[in-house]
């Protein structure tokens, strides 16, 4: 039937062009020089966000790398909100001699309302006035000595929102961590920093981020609350006109999950709130890619685009199509086949681009050869597991649970 195949055509071009687009970008990754900012006075005054649920294994270590920085630490002050904490991270935090402010509240649960919090409190009593911009940490990271002098540079190169590199600190333990790891290194590598070559937008992460105080203030505070706020922050950056930079020499590492439980649950809050952001961003987003000719607004309707969902209501019709007799049986099976042999072909595919990400990134990647070969092999079973993560995303409702963090 005619809706069928206006469906195929829908996936396979929307699939052809991200195809093509990812290929593209691979190629800037491998080929083009990354964007270094020039050298900047270290003048500014930032404030460094921490939202921290039953955290005290790690953030010890978080507030010791920040305090280890080239850039002046009179110049960097850490506000630390302990969201629902049962342990002795708000004494921890306070003893380092930190901000720390807490917060108790079981309905609104999420580390978009625990910012909010944070950033309401600071805006009430004055505090945020003192500060030229706002670093997001998660409690579970560390910082390359280097990281603030870096992200320094950008600022004053007139980037109001950065992003930054993100590593792991425990890539290496299992094809778990691994997956998790090399998928955020090959986003650093080949997609923001294509992006700034090619002069579009770049995506903010949940973590290693900075923006103005001029973009606070336009947000009166924090005002993302779904369960991918990063992404939300994006989407709304995006509609603003904001150009956000991304610095390749400023590098994180934070800690990824390592049973397959964990990362389950954690993946499938990423995918439901992929698809809160489509639902809520995404006419915007193409409204504003037509009128503006904006490719930031075309690159990141791809990123949000759920063709899982797309998928699903494509073969659902078609059996059932098939079953109640208007197309035959053998037309969905061989389409059927032939999205198994694309799944094949794309199997290849992510083995290729994590080979691409471990020899262009070895030097930041810390595994003995052996482990990443293995890791280059298991790298599709990590990825394909999206696929019943992203079908359960559509009838599940998903809740912000805290990531157990052991401080590798």
């Amino acid at each position: 039937m005619i809706l069928l195949s206006i469906l195929d055509i829908l996936i396979w071009v929307l699939g052809l062009v991200s195809l093509v687009y990812q290929v593209v970008c691979i190629l800037a990754g491998l080929f083009a020089r990354q964007v270094r900012f020039p050298d900047a006075p270290m003048d500014k005054r930032y404030a460094v966000l921490i939202s921290a649920r039953d955290e005290e294994s790690v953030i010890g270590n978080l507030i010791d790398s920040i305090r280890a920085q080239t850039y002046p630490s009179a110049l960097i002050d850490i506000w630390l909100v302990a969201d629902n904490c049962s342990d002795d991270t708000a004494r921890i935090v306070r003893e380092k001699g930190c901000h720390v402010v807490e917060r108790f509240n079981r309905e609104l649960v999420g580390k978009g309302y625990a910012l909010s919090y944070l950033l309401d409190h600071m805006i009430d009593s004055g505090a945020s006035e003192r500060y030229d911009a706002y670093f997001v940490f998660d409690a579970d990271n560390r910082l390359d000595p280097h990281y603030f002098e870096e992200m320094n540079k950008g600022f004053h190169a007139g980037f109001k929102i950065l992003t930054s590199y993100r590593n792991s600190v425990n890539l290496s333990d299992n094809w778990v961590s691994s997956g998790s790891a090399l998928w955020f290194i090959r986003e650093s590598r080949f997609l923001n920093n294509s992006r700034m070559v090619f002069g579009s937008s770049c995506h903010v992460g949940g973590t290693g981020f900075m923006f103005s105080r001029e973009i606070m203030q336009r947000n009166r505070g924090w005002k993302f609350h779904l369960l991918t706020e990063d992404l939300e922050f994006t989407m709304d950056s995006v509609l603003h006109g904001d150009r956000i930079g991304y610095c390749g020499t400023a590098i994180l590492y934070d800690e990824q999950p390592v049973t397959f439980a964990q990362s389950w649950r954690q993946r499938l809050r990423w995918s439901k709130g992929f698809l809160q952001v489509f639902r809520y961003y995404a006419p915007y987003l193409i409204r504003r890619a037509i009128r503006e000719r904006d490719f930031s607004a075309v690159d990141f309707t791809l990123l949000v685009c759920p063709f899982m969902f797309l998928s699903l209501i494509r073969f659902s019709l078609g059996f059932l199509f098939a079953a109640f007799g208007f197309v035959s049986w053998s037309t969905q099976v061989g389409a059927l086949g032939g999205w198994l042999g694309a799944s094949v072909l794309g199997a290849l595919g992510m083995m290729v681009l994590a080979c691409l990400t471990i020899v262009s990134e070895r030097g930041h990647i810390g595994a003995t050869n052996k482990e990443l070969f293995a890791y280059v092999l298991s790298f599709p079973i990590y990825m394909f597991s999206y696929v019943p993560i992203s079908f359960q995303a559509i009838f599940s409702r998903a809740e912000w649970k805290p990531i157990e963090h052991r401080g590798a």
